[in-house]
Formats: C-alpha cells, structure tokens, sequence
C-alpha cells in the first residue's frame, strides 16, 4: 500500500528509514513504520556492542515522511530536489534498538511556496522517543 510514495522519495534503500505507510492523507499527514534490523551500516559504530540508533536518524524518518506528504499534494506542484533545511524543537526522550519497530507520524503540514514546514514524532512501543519541528525546501 503506497508503494509509489515510498518510491518517489530520492534516497536509495540504504538510506530509506519509512518502511511501510499505514495511512497518508495526502497532502496533509500520514503515519507510517521502519523496522530496525540491526543491520544498518550506522551500528557499526553506534555503539559497538550497545547498539542504538541515532537521534539524527530517527529526525530523519520524520522528514522523509514529511517528503511523502508533501509529494502526494494533489493541490501542490511537487518540489524538485526536496531536501531537509532546518531542524527545530527536536526532543530525544528515548532511543530506538535493533528489533523495534518505529512509528512514526508527521502532519500539521505549512507550505510557503517552495519551503514546507512539518511536525513529527516517533514512538517506539506506544513511548514518544524523539518529537521535532522540521522544514523541507524544494524547487517548483
């Protein structure tokens, strides 16, 4: 379900962190999971024998949701080169290891012509681990 949205985002799979989308309103909010293996490359080295993903990575996951939402506007132009511009309010109040399954929702969806602006969360076993204000820039 949604397969062409997940599709549409520029990052190649090793570098994609929404697995599944369960629900896109588009344009407006969607929900959706990433499953953490263990093997992504990034546990290599965060952190030997303690794995834990990266809060930067999990602000990520919102933004590519985000970059889903936007893309899937029906009353928008779709933006070129949609990338992540600004990071704001982010709060870590948890942490994601192998084996979790992240849910992460965004919404709440501002466009100012080219730059979208996004709030999102992740939460892992119903625990909101990481919760940011995030903005996309594109071109149209």
């Amino acid at each position: 379900m949604f397969k062409e949205h997940l599709d549409s985002l520029p990052h190649g799979r090793e570098f994609r962190f929404v697995d599944v989308i369960d629900i896109l309103v588009h344009g407006k909010s969607a929900v959706g999971r990433y499953f953490v293996r263990g093997d992504e490359n990034f546990f290599l080295g965060h952190f030997p024998g303690m794995p834990i993903m990266p809060g930067v990575i999990l602000v990520e996951a919102v933004a590519q949701l985000a970059g889903i939402i936007i893309q899937s506007d029906p009353d928008q132009p779709r933006l070129d080169d949609l990338r992540l511009c600004s990071i704001r309010n982010v709060k870590i109040s948890g942490s994601a290891i192998p084996g979790d399954e992240l849910l992460i929702s965004a919404g709440e969806i501002t466009r100012f012509d080219n730059l979208v602006q996004a709030r999102g969360e992740v939460k892992v076993s119903g625990k909101t681990v990481i919760s940011a204000v995030i903005a996309l820039s594109g071109t149209v």
